[in-house]
């Protein structure tokens, strides 16, 4: 569109010519015009009417969407964490404990990741926080339901071997039943020491007896160690009955087995003596279970009839001679 002028010399109207100088000047300061009202509306939308810019708006509702998803889920790991507390809580106290076979200790079942920070990558995009801490505990519940699972198969190869575990748990008297043969010296317990007089815990049963008394194998197992310990246990015998069961026969005259030899409930194993620090003729028995020693009345029967026992003992005399190990 043309643009006239009046001239005053002339007194016409003449076409008056924009040079292109000034057409590129009006053109800067439109646009810097331009520029300056839509920053001058942006602050006033964002910062006095305090709205959000589309797109910040989007991202803001996707992040608060995926942080209740988040919140979600951990809502459902705390559930899961309780289920899987319960069921290490009853692996360790009935399950493991009824197979004899040792708890799972809090610092492996708890045990974290160590070494470098493998959840840095999450820095630059977690400014919360709840996304790391999240997988972290995806990570660690991961593991832990691992090692749980280890447990359960573990636990269920023992349980298909329960029917040896009767076998394998102390239930006899390690000598013969007869009460003119032996009497209980010293019962398990704390009592005065005959040597030093003090109060001192008694690891064992005694039962007095001639030397030369015969000492059977309470349970199937194994012999783990025969030893002679001059100022203690004197001559001793040790097996291995599994499912967490060990048992000692001490202060022994002579010793009929060998390390390393399988043994059945009734077997002779030795004969009683006055070996070690032993203040007079006895067999000391002990039951070891998990390593801690237990009460050996609590795993035998005293009334049981010298004809059952003589009957038991040779039972096992001739599955030895059937097969020796």
């Amino acid at each position: 569109m043309a643009k006239y002028i009046f001239n005053k010399e002339t007194l016409n109207y003449e076409e008056y010519t924009y040079s292109g100088k000034l057409k590129l000047v009006r053109a800067v300061i439109i646009f810097a015009a331009s520029v300056a009202v839509a920053f001058l509306y942006l602050w006033f939308y964002t910062s006095v009417l305090g709205y959000d810019l589309p797109k910040t708006a989007f991202l803001k509702k996707t992040n608060a969407r995926l942080n209740t998803r988040l919140e979600l889920l951990n809502r459902e790991l705390d559930s899961d964490a309780g289920y899987l507390a319960s069921f290490q809580a009853r692996d360790n106290d009935i399950y493991r404990s009824v197979f004899g076979m040792n708890e799972i200790p809090a610092e492996v079942r708890n045990a974290g990741f160590g070494g470098v920070d493998r959840y840095s990558y999450l820095s630059a995009i977690d400014r919360t926080g709840l996304l790391r801490s999240t997988e972290i505990r995806l990570d660690i519940l991961t593991k832990k339901a691992c090692l749980q699972s280890t447990s359960f198969d573990e636990i269920e190869s023992v349980a298909k071997k329960a029917g040896d575990m009767a076998a394998c748990i102390p239930s006899v008297p390690p000598v013969n039943p007869d009460k003119d043969e032996y009497r209980i010296s010293s019962s398990f317990g704390y009592r005065s020491d005959p040597f030093l007089g003090t109060t001192k815990r008694h690891t064992g049963m005694d039962f007095a007896c001639h030397i030369g008394n015969r000492v059977y194998a309470t349970a199937d197992g194994v012999v783990e160690d025969v030893r002679t310990d001059s100022y203690g246990y004197g001559k001793y015998v040790i097996i291995d009955h599994g499912f967490g069961y060990k048992t000692r026969y001490a202060h022994l005259s002579s010793i009929k087995v060998e390390e390393g030899m399988k043994v059945t409930r009734g077997t002779l194993i030795a004969l009683s003596g006055n070996s070690g620090r032993s203040s007079g003729p006895h067999l000391h028995y002990e039951v070891i279970y998990k390593g801690g020693y237990v009460n050996p009345m609590n795993y035998m029967d005293l009334g049981m009839s010298v004809e059952e026992y003589a009957q038991l003992t040779g039972k096992a005399s001739a599955q030895d001679m059937e097969n020796p190990a």
